[in-house]
């Protein structure tokens, strides 16, 4: 069954345990949470604090999607803060393998993260290092933008090259992602698909969420 992991951009934050309680009760298992530093992302959102408040307030798998710079001055901190995964960017560090494998010595999974533009062949050689793949099909740094489609061939690219390795790998998929786009991203091996204000715009979390999960 694939995950759906619902990211906080598109939550109310003047209300935000409630929006994470609702969306656990409506049958979310992880919670895809972006961060922005307002350099590698012209937009700015959250950090460790509040990443430690959340951990605190549910049990739900925290997906923390480092969109910065110099991640590798930060994993420590949200690791510290209770994340279970930090993704980071392989446009953000030119050599990503000692963050990564920091990330795993200090106890939690790794992943690794894509923009439209790079291809995947610039991360297929740290597939070994991780444990999850993100195929960005938006522009990182703003919630709602419109799926791109054209990032369906390298989603496709990518669980066949997980596949080779024999190893468990999520393949997540994260940038516009709704009810219309979600059996083709299936189809083509996303296991994880993040989605923002298709579930938090919604009028019932529960049936939005279902959507997703039985396109």
């Amino acid at each position: 069954m694939v995950i759906v992991a619902p990211s906080i951009l598109s939550a109310d934050f003047t209300r935000l345990q409630e929006e994470i309680t609702a969306v656990a009760d409506a049958g979310a298992e992880w919670l895809h949470i972006d961060v922005m530093d307002g350099h590698f992302v012209p937009n700015i959102t959250i950090g460790p604090v509040v990443v430690e408040n959340i951990r605190k307030k549910t049990t739900l798998f925290l997906d923390c999607h480092l969109m910065i710079q110099h991640p590798e001055k930060y994993v420590d901190a949200f690791l510290k803060a209770g994340a279970d995964l930090i993704t980071i960017h392989k446009e953000a560090n030119a050599d990503p393998v000692p963050i990564l494998r920091h990330i795993k010595e200090g106890g939690g999974k790794a992943g690794i993260s894509i923009n439209p533009e790079t291809s995947f062949e610039e991360i297929s050689m740290l597939l070994p290092e991780v444990d999850l793949v993100l195929i960005m099909s938006v522009h990182p740094g703003f919630s709602g933008q419109r799926f791109i489609p054209e990032m369906v061939p390298k989603l496709k690219q990518a669980y066949e090259a997980i596949q080779r390795t024999h190893k468990k790998i999520y393949l997540q998929i994260d940038g516009g992602i709704n009810n219309q786009n979600a059996r083709l991203v299936k189809q083509n091996g996303a296991d994880v698909l993040v989605a923002a204000s298709f579930i938090f715009h919604s009028k019932d979390y529960r049936t939005a969420i279902r959507q997703l999960k039985e396109a």
